[in-house]
């Protein structure tokens, strides 16, 4: 069954400008009608629902294309399709459970404070030496992390 891309919006949630834009991307496809009014498999909404849910949890959309690249033409993927998508992905989103908790750690070290102590306070940067670390915030950062 294949769904325009108004109800693809409406059941997904997803603004058809933004649909519009994955399909640039390559991320979801469509056939054209006679008007050239863009048609979707019904398939089109789990993708979408993991594209979402993928880039909610920090994910790229250019590590989501890599990943949904995998996945087969022609066919629905089935749930051993996703599960293999899946565990390849468990490294990745285990690093960032480790980020984020290495940030809630931190930061709740300095809100438990109150003080921001200069003499201290783990992001005490004195003379920006820090700057050579490279951009963004190097003190939240886990140990040996570049980004």
């Amino acid at each position: 069954m294949q769904i325009t891309i108004g109800h693809l919006a409406e059941r997904s949630g997803v603004a058809p400008s933004a649909l519009r834009f994955y399909e640039d991307r390559g991320l979801i496809s469509s056939v054209r009608t006679a008007g050239n009014q863009r048609r979707y498999e019904q398939s089109t909404l789990r993708r979408v629902a993991f594209i979402r849910t993928a880039q909610q949890v920090g994910l790229s959309l250019e590590e989501i294309g890599a990943a949904l690249s995998t996945l087969p033409d022609g066919r629905t993927p089935t749930k051993s399709d996703w599960h293999r998508l899946s565990k390849a992905w468990r490294p990745r989103l285990d690093e960032q459970i480790r980020r984020i908790e290495l940030l809630r750690d931190r930061l709740d070290g300095c809100i438990g404070c109150g003080c921001l102590s200069l003499r201290s306070c783990a992001l005490l940067n004195p003379g920006d030496v820090a700057a050579a670390q490279g951009p963004g915030a190097v003190l939240l950062r886990p140990e040996g992390a570049t980004r």
